[in-house]
């Protein structure tokens, strides 16, 4: 498929491919079908818009909508290992709810994981908790929706492995962000994948707590 083809044409292409019409499509996505005619149709589809696209369409990939690599349709597997979930509080892998985030970061949250979904990943073995992704600021690499695996890391000490992706609880919040050298020893640059969005820098002082992504969980 050419390569110069805009978001826009490869979400049409999409749809002949799956044989939707296009009216469903506006209609199931809440977008409005001026923003692909006229003089809207060379301009760039927001970021808001691009996540209602692959959430309502899950087995359209990310990377190649947004950067033209790879299939158009995602392969039905989830990093080579399945994910299946259990009822059994001894086993797998606790999903936690984005109100319990910092819990989680805190390892404050032993007595809540026994009313978290729970998953077995044997890829991911090393992993303390699973949190669901939400927004679009690291897209391509994590779309609202999936899953990634996180590793607490002591605050004590800490060494970063900067551009890897981190789970960190600041005064903002709970955020996945990649991490890199700050202007000085006392202060992290905080990257987002999606370019929409600018770094920033932050104070290592305004971290409290965070944890390694080690893995990606995405549900077809």
């Amino acid at each position: 498929m050419d390569k110069n083809l805009t978001i826009k044409d490869k979400i049409f292409a999409f749809l002949e491919h799956k044989g939707i019409k296009k009216v469903d499509f506006f209609e199931k996505t809440g977008i409005q079908s001026s923003n692909f005619k006229g003089k809207n149709k060379s301009s760039q589809l927001g970021g808001d818009m691009i996540v209602k696209v692959l959430t309502t369409y899950p087995d359209l990939s990310a990377d190649w909508l947004l950067t033209g690599r790879g299939e158009m349709i995602k392969r039905s597997e989830r990093d080579g290992e399945l994910a299946t979930a259990t009822n059994d509080p001894t086993e797998g892998i606790p999903l936690i709810p984005a109100s319990a985030m910092a819990g989680a970061l805190s390892g404050e949250i032993s007595v809540m994981e026994y009313e978290c979904e729970r998953y077995v990943v044997p890829a991911f073995s090393g992993a303390d908790f699973l949190i669901r992704v939400k927004g679009d600021s690291m897209m391509p690499t994590y779309v609202s929706g999936d899953i990634v695996a996180c590793q607490r890391i002591s605050m004590n000490g800490i060494f970063f492995q900067w551009n890897r992706p981190y789970v960190i609880d600041t005064a903002q919040g709970v955020v996945i962000k990649r991490l890199k050298p700050g202007s000085d020893k006392r202060h992290i640059l905080i990257v987002s994948d999606n370019t929409n969005y600018d770094p920033f820098e932050l104070p290592i002082s305004q971290i409290y707590h965070v944890a390694l992504v080690i893995g990606l969980i995405r549900l077809e």
